[in-house]
């Protein structure tokens, strides 16, 4: 083989997996101009078109797909390689790149951000925000955040931050034209500050009565697609909103907003990093994991939600 083509091939592998070229030069550092001209001409070297191009969108070819399921295994062995030797010196550096929810970046990361940069001054954390469930694996993350019991089973999970409960708050000033709510159901006579989620549904509140679980909204009298922007509007006395504990604790300590419902609202299990299996860790997602996962928490992987549960040293598997 012509090892001139390996650098080449490992774009084309970051174009097909990522499905832009502007994407993949965001990723990799490059130009759009040199990612594209580093494809066309290995097109050229092989005598195959690789790739569907559209003004849209980036998809590989049948040929392409093909070249990508051999080649897949041979660029992550060569990853690991470069790994395990970059873990000789002993300091994590690099990017590393974390998909997760707002709630988590606000939960889990911004309390110890500072603390993780002062320690680790030599890996950047690249991290997206974005309420959906992500991909990790194929959409080029290291790792993800979200609630544990929205992890998928054959993630490694590690859990991260404090158990979590819903809060159901107002304005005190709402509250004295509206009343205080004695049980879920009485919340169909108050106005909402209700949250739509990026795919349509409007989320449902879900409450504790008798043992069972009991769904429950108010009217909706604004609707948005942000946990914070309800908080604030919340604030202004426009009606009750739900929020994790966490993100209104400060102003229901300053009695700028009043918890409803609390014995209505028990804990459940908080935010897991979540990886996929790898023989090999890179040390920056190794620092990433101690820093920010609970006390105590051991890597998992399997079912979270009852059952064995399998530990994972250090990740490997």
């Amino acid at each position: 083989m012509d090892r001139a083509l390996l650098p080449s091939l490992s774009l084309f592998s970051t174009v097909a997996r990522l499905r832009s070229f502007r994407a993949a030069s965001r990723e990799t550092g490059l130009s759009p101009s040199a990612v594209s001209h580093a494809v066309a001409s290995l097109e050229a070297s092989l005598g195959v078109r690789l790739l569907h191009r559209t003004t849209r969108s980036v998809s590989p070819t049948p040929d392409g797909e093909a070249l990508l399921e051999r080649l897949a295994p041979a660029l992550a062995e060569i990853s690991e390689a470069v790994l395990a030797a970059g873990a000789a010196s002993g300091e994590p550096a690099g990017t590393l790149k974390v998909n997760l929810s707002r709630a988590a970046y606000e939960i889990v990361i911004l309390p110890r951000l500072a603390s993780f940069c002062a320690a680790h001054p030599h890996v950047t954390l690249d991290l997206t925000l974005d309420d959906g469930l992500a991909d990790v694996a194929s959409r080029g993350f290291d790792a993800g955040i979200r609630l544990q019991e929205s992890i998928e089973r054959d993630m490694i999970c590690v859990p991260a931050g404090p158990p979590l409960s819903l809060a159901v708050v107002a304005s005190p000033s709402y509250l004295a034209k509206a009343g205080r709510p004695q049980r879920p159901a009485d919340l169909d006579s108050y106005a909402g500050i209700v949250r739509r989620f990026d795919t349509g549904p409007i989320y449902r509140w879900e409450f504790a009565v008798g043992g069972r679980t009991q769904i429950a909204l108010p009217r909706p009298a604004v609707i948005v697609n942000d946990t914070q922007a309800a908080v604030m509007a919340a604030l202004q006395g426009l009606g009750v909103t739900i929020a994790f504990f966490p993100q209104v604790a400060p102003w229901i300590a300053e009695g700028r907003l009043v918890r409803l419902l609390t014995e209505h609202s028990p804990d459940f299990e908080g935010f897991g990093i979540y990886y996929p299996s790898r023989r090999q860790m890179r040390p920056p997602l190794r620092a990433f994991i101690d820093h920010f996962r609970s006390s105590g928490a051991s890597d998992t992987v399997g079912d979270r939600h009852g059952g064995d549960r399998l530990k994972i040293e250090f990740g490997v598997i």
